[in-house]
């Protein structure tokens, strides 16, 4: 009882008097307000408004560019952009206002679309500015692209349905046969109820190449010929593999999209040509400005806005001895010179919004497309049926004109004159409605063997007709036929360049680092300290876990760089601010889960990389050593992990930083030793070289580790120094071990 009372309609009491009328307000349950009220203009938000269909289009795009069809501006002049307007609201009952920023939106002039479809002529301002506003719609003109004939090919043969407009007194379609994923190709963004909808544009080409692809193999890899978004702005997209496949395949997702830029060194000036399509020139101004004067950027004197007639510019003007590759890292960094490009693939499929991957939206316009085929094929086989038939009348005609021309002229009234050539030669109403209007100068035996002769054409390309509507191979080859005749007519290279984000420098905004000298110490186990020379001389003995000692230790600076060569051929980049003085008599910072490294994985060696001009020795378990360049591990991102840092054919034994020739010595665990001056090897700048054969080692045993000749207890060098290599080394005599030798040894 007491819910069914809260579900009655109650009448409240409410101050007797409101402006001297007597008022009552009526209480509803909100469940009740949202089903009746807000439901409704909910879904008519989503479905007749901010959400686009498998056409490409939104409801306000279809009906323009239909109008604008109606008027025939596909193939004449331009007309008043305010005439196309007022046209336009015989379907969309909408202020002018609406309609004409729908207009300019798809016009070439506004340029916010890869293949546009008005063609518009006069001021339509910019899609990369706030401020450069469009014309009023008087001043303008306009008339549909040439690209329009794809977009409304074979409308008039039943390809799509036609419904009522609002007042019933045309028809408009429910969509518009688009000869190629449009849907794709056109850039579309709008907010619904609930929900959203972003769809970047991708090139012309490219989606008309990757769908005739995609029809004839449904596994085929679409990053392959369709590897990025692209945009009428241009720019360069930093592209990340795992981000574009993630959304090629969900449907959502985001991606950096940065301008281009050039630097002329006569003016000392950055010249920025293309900026992100989320932005505008007025916002990256305003930012630019707003950080020089909080102090964040000195580099620059002076920036203004130069578009003119012939494109974007940006002119920056720079202080002496400023370097632009900086700068633009900087700018890029606090301004939306550089921007994120967010992705829902968000679209209409039979009245329901689906987010779809890239796949998924081929897969629905490929099936919808065939549908539009069927029924212009079907269209014209009824058409060719209908003549057929009338033709097979015609042809028993021809068997006795006389007769039919007695008929009629014997006929009183002019009603029996169908009936009485129905009657007359055996045929139906609607073949005999055909040979009585057939005009008296045609009556002629010439003509009518001329018509019946059509018969065979017909008859075949009836048969052709039904061999397509049979056929789903056929209808898929027509679909992708078409494909490549838009894309060999309307398609133009990319606009938006890709960058690959490993090979972007970022800046990174980072506190001043305190330089100081310490001493960096690792250990076999993966423990690592970094010392100051006083805490050193108070304490010089380092403390390490049971069974663990030292691997390596020297000298380094605080803001230097390290590089911590694991066995997984990874190498992490780190630097030594980024660790904590410690002191000698604590175990120190374990660097497997410090640096994040995967299960298992274990340190091999830190090098010091400097400025990164020296070389790296590698000193495989097969024997084998490659020397390598440091600068091949200078990243210019900043990166911590680097995977493929070196040869996977054999473990990696010792590395050794190389800053001049010297000797070196190798020992395997048969026991024998090889000493060789390091001229013997030439660098490779491949990180992933499997190196040169040092030592001829026997398949049961390996090299254990390589060290410098001064850093080894080997008193007599000769016995072991080659001039040659591979060599197979000479057994170490006991006075050559050591005590540090035979520990090394045995570990």
């Amino acid at each position: 009882m007491a819910k069914k009372k809260a579900e009655t309609t109650k009448k409240a009491p409410v101050n007797p008097d409101v402006m001297g009328l007597r008022a009552e307000v009526l209480e509803q349950p909100i469940t009740q307000t949202l089903e009746l009220n807000y439901m409704p203009y909910a879904m008519s938000v989503i479905i007749s408004r901010a959400i686009p269909e498998i056409d490409g289009f939104k409801p306000s795009h279809r009906k323009l560019l239909y109008t604008m069809y109606d008027m025939g501006l596909l193939n004449k002049g331009r007309t008043k952009s305010a005439n196309i307007v007022g046209q336009t609201m015989r379907l969309n009952p909408h202020g002018d206002a609406a309609i004409y920023e729908t207009m300019v939106r798809l016009s070439r002039g506004y340029e916010a679309l890869l293949s546009p479809f008005v063609d518009s002529k006069g001021n339509f301002g910019k899609v990369y500015s706030r401020d450069m506003a469009y014309a009023a719609s008087r001043y303008t003109e306009a008339k549909l692209a040439p690209i329009c004939a794809e977009i409304f090919k074979d409308i008039d043969k039943d390809t799509v349905d036609f419904v009522d407009n609002y007042d019933g007194t045309m028809l408009e379609p429910t969509l518009l046969p688009t000869s190629f994923p449009n849907v794709l190709v056109s850039a579309n963004m709008g907010i619904a109820v609930g929900m959203a909808s972003q769809i970047c544009g991708f090139n012309l080409g490219e989606v008309c190449e990757t769908t005739a692809n995609f029809i004839a193999d449904p596994r085929h890899n679409i990053l392959s010929t369709m590897p990025a978004p692209d945009f009428p702005t241009g720019g360069e997209i930093i592209y990340n593999l795992s981000e574009m496949e993630n959304i090629y395949r969900t449907g959502r997702g985001s991606f950096k999209i940065r301008s281009r830029w050039r630097y002329l060194p006569k003016e000392n000036m950055i010249e920025v040509y293309e900026i992100p399509y989320s932005t505008t020139v007025e916002q990256i101004m305003d930012k630019v400005s707003e950080l020089l004067k909080a102090g964040k950027i000195r580099e620059i004197s002076d920036m203004r806005d130069e578009t003119d007639l012939s494109g974007l510019k940006l002119a920056i003007d720079l202080k002496r001895g400023t370097d632009p590759e900086k700068l633009m890292q900087k700018l890029f960094k606090l301004t939306t010179l550089q921007d994120q490009f967010s992705c829902n693939f968000n679209i209409l499929i039979g009245g329901n919004p689906r987010v779809m991957g890239v796949a998924e939206i081929l897969e629905e316009w490929v099936a919808w497309r065939t549908e539009c085929v069927k029924r212009r094929v079907y269209h014209e086989l009824s058409k060719k049926r209908e003549k057929l038939h009338l033709l097979k009348g015609l042809e028993k005609i021809l068997l006795d004109i006389d007769k039919a021309i007695a008929i009629i002229r014997n006929t009183e009234l002019e009603a029996d004159v169908v009936p009485n050539l129905m009657i007359g030669f055996g045929i139906d109403e609607l073949q005999a409605e055909y040979v009585a209007e057939i005009r008296l100068r045609n009556i002629n035996r010439e003509y009518i063997l001329k018509r019946v002769a059509e018969v065979s054409e017909l008859e075949k390309q009836i048969a052709e007709l039904e061999d397509i509507l049979s056929s789903r191979r056929r209808v898929r080859n027509i679909i992708i036929s078409e494909l490549k005749a838009v894309a060999k007519k309307y398609a133009v290279p990319r606009k938006t360049g890709i960058v690959y984000s490993d090979e972007v420098e970022e800046f990174s905004v980072e506190e001043q680092v305190e330089d100081y000298p310490c001493t960096l110490f690792l250990s076999r186990e993966g423990y690592f300290k970094k010392i100051t020379p006083q805490s050193l001389r108070m304490n010089a003995e380092q403390k390490y876990k049971e069974n663990d000692s030292l691997r390596t230790s020297f000298e380094a600076s605080n803001r230097g760089e390290l590089l911590i060569f694991t066995d997984r051929q990874q190498v992490y980049k780190c630097r030594v601010s980024d660790f904590e003085d410690t002191k000698a008599s604590v175990l120190g910072v374990y660097l497997p889960a410090k640096l994040g490294m995967d299960e298992g994985e274990n340190v091999i060696e830190m090098i010091n990389p400097g400025d990164y001009s020296a070389n790296l020795m590698l000193f495989f378990e097969n024997g084998k050593c490659a020397r390598v360049t440091l600068d091949s591990y200078a990243t210019k991102t900043n990166r911590k992990r680097l995977t493929g840092a070196y040869s996977d054919k054999s473990p990696l034994r010792t590395v050794l930083r190389l800053d001049e020739e010297c000797q070196l010595a190798c020992f395997t665990s048969e026991g024998r030793a090889l000493v060789f001056n390091t001229a013997l090897l030439q660098p490779k700048t491949s990180r992933s070289s499997q190196g040169v054969g040092i030592m001829n080692i026997k398949s049961k045993y390996h090299l254990e580790y390589a060290a410098k000749l001064e850093d080894t207890t080997i008193k007599n060098v000769s016995r072991y120094r080659v001039r040659s290599i591979p060599a197979l080394g000479a057994l170490l005599k006991e006075e050559d071990r050591g005590e540090e030798q035979m520990s090394l040894l045995g570990e």
